[in-house]
């Protein structure tokens, strides 16, 4: 066996427990997302309840005063009907008092309404908060283990690293720049035993000569075609 083969592949092992472990932590996501993609929905809607509460209190403000525009205004044409005296004037004021009467009718009924969408408007606020808080407190608990998890494995995480980090060091360093540069690359791993004649990586055939080296102990080869480090089992 090679003297630096050992090593080696107890630095693939230790990679293979941090991949695990960061695997572990990237499997907790889908749920994490599926618990915020939730919790944003009702807090849209509650969003969405004070906007909609928010624009009846202004709706209701805006005919207030309008109806106020209104009843000025019928005023003023009351009084200049004290002071004409042709016909036609008069005819014209009443006319445009009867017109004002009319939309001021108008106005009033609406205001009447707004005051049903104000109530309207705050009881789907009250309700959005209910919800919200429902589903808060019923995801309380897979919040917490999902958090309690994630902590763990994170805890292993560091764990499985610091032991990657030891391992490094008995690796020689030229061997190491290696190796880290095929880990980087396309290869799953970055260390393959022979398959029979072949790399056991690609299934490439490995020439006979530097088969032998690697079967003797004597190289660590790379294959030819995907570049993973060979080694002899055995």
């Amino acid at each position: 066996m090679h003297p630096d083969l050992r090593s080696l592949l107890t630095l693939q092992e230790k990679d293979k427990d941090v991949l695990a472990v960061e695997r572990a932590i990237e499997a907790l996501k889908p749920e994490e997302r599926a618990l915020d993609a939730e919790l944003e929905t009702f807090t849209r809607a509650l969003a969405d309840a004070h906007r909609s509460a928010t624009g009846a209190e202004a709706r209701k403000a805006e005919l207030e005063m309008r109806i106020a525009g209104y009843k000025q205004l019928q005023e003023r044409r009351r009084q200049e009907l004290d002071f004409v005296r042709g016909a036609k004037e008069a005819s014209t004021l009443n006319a445009e008092i009867d017109m004002a009467r009319g939309v001021l009718v108008k106005e009033e009924a609406e205001y009447m309404r707004s005051g049903d969408a104000i109530v309207e408007g705050d009881k789907k606020v009250k309700d959005a908060e209910k919800a919200l808080a429902a589903v808060t407190e019923r995801q309380a608990e897979a919040r917490a283990a999902l958090e309690a998890k994630r902590a763990e494995l994170e805890g292993q995480l560091d764990v499985a690293r610091a032991a990657r980090q030891a391992a490094t060091r008995e690796v020689q360093a030229a061997l190491l720049v290696r190796y880290e540069r095929i880990r980087r690359g396309r290869a799953p791993g970055a260390l393959y035993a022979l398959n029979g004649g072949a790399c056991g990586q690609c299934n490439t055939a490995v020439p006979t000569q530097r088969r032998m080296l690697i079967q003797q102990g004597h190289a660590i080869e790379s294959c030819e075609v995907c570049g993973v480090l060979l080694y002899a089992e055995g």
